[in-house]
């Protein structure tokens, strides 16, 4: 009579015939979960060691402040509240470091603000960007050719001590440095030649600039004295694009200070 293999003992047909697993095989629902639990065990031992060590070093601090002499206590105690003075001077010093680059971001944004701001009614001024506002549209009626420079100069003279902020004639915007040149007939803005009729546009207040224009001896009276005429027109949105280049200074250098 043969007697069977004890239960749980392979036998070794079994082993013989048990195949290897093949490189790569994914492992076994059993070993995966022997895996998970070693890994599970060592985290929690960690942790238990972790919180062992905690509870020594706590035990410890109170032994040593329960033998304490009276002087040790009133150093340590001074040396807390040294520590918590330092920090909270360090948050302080770190509140003051924000609010300083939150008022200096805004003040550099308001400074930029400022800058663009005066660029741009500097560049209207200068003749540098177009303009657009109310204004005169004028025009200078000149059939016996007797409009002389200084009629001109007066026109430009008369509209800037109204109020013009700025203004162009037959397509020449002027600046600071204008200059009208040549004879009647034959008048010359810019080194750039205009004919009659003459074109004047204007920005500024309407009412002012034409009050100006219109006073005994001024700049309609003395051209109609002439054979020429002046007619205003008011214009409540009137675009002056003719633009000047900016000549490059040769003797004039901004200050420093």
């Amino acid at each position: 009579m043969t007697t069977d293999p004890t239960p749980g003992t392979p036998s070794p047909a079994g082993q013989a015939a048990a195949p290897e697993d093949p490189a790569g095989a994914e492992p076994a629902p059993g070993r995966r979960r022997d895996l998970r639990a070693a890994v599970l065990i060592g985290v929690l031992t960690l942790l238990l060691g972790f919180a062992f060590t905690v509870q020594v070093r706590n035990s410890d601090d109170e032994q040593l402040l329960a033998g304490a002499r009276e002087e040790d206590l009133v150093r340590i105690v001074d040396e807390v509240n040294s520590r918590g003075v330092r920090l909270r001077e360090l948050i302080a010093d770190e509140r003051r470091a924000l609010r300083q680059l939150t008022s200096s971001d805004s003040e550099t944004a308001s400074a930029l603000e400022e800058a663009r701001s005066r660029a741009a009614s500097l560049g209207v001024l200068n003749g540098t960007d177009p303009a657009l506002g109310p204004g005169l549209r004028m025009t200078l009626r000149d059939p016996d050719d007797a409009v002389r420079v200084t009629d001109l100069v007066d026109v430009i003279q008369e509209l800037r001590g109204a109020g013009a902020e700025t203004m162009q004639i037959d397509g020449v915007r002027v600046g600071l440095t204008t200059a009208v040149t040549g004879t009647a007939g034959a008048l010359m803005m810019d080194g750039r030649p205009i004919t009659a009729p003459y074109e004047v546009l204007v920005l500024g207040s309407p009412q002012d600039m034409e009050t100006a224009l219109n006073i005994p001896g001024g700049v309609v009276q003395n051209i109609g004295s002439r054979g020429g005429s002046v007619t205003i027109e008011q214009v409540p949105e009137l675009v002056v694009d003719a633009l000047r280049l900016l000549p490059e200074a040769q003797y004039a250098d901004p200050e420093d200070d």
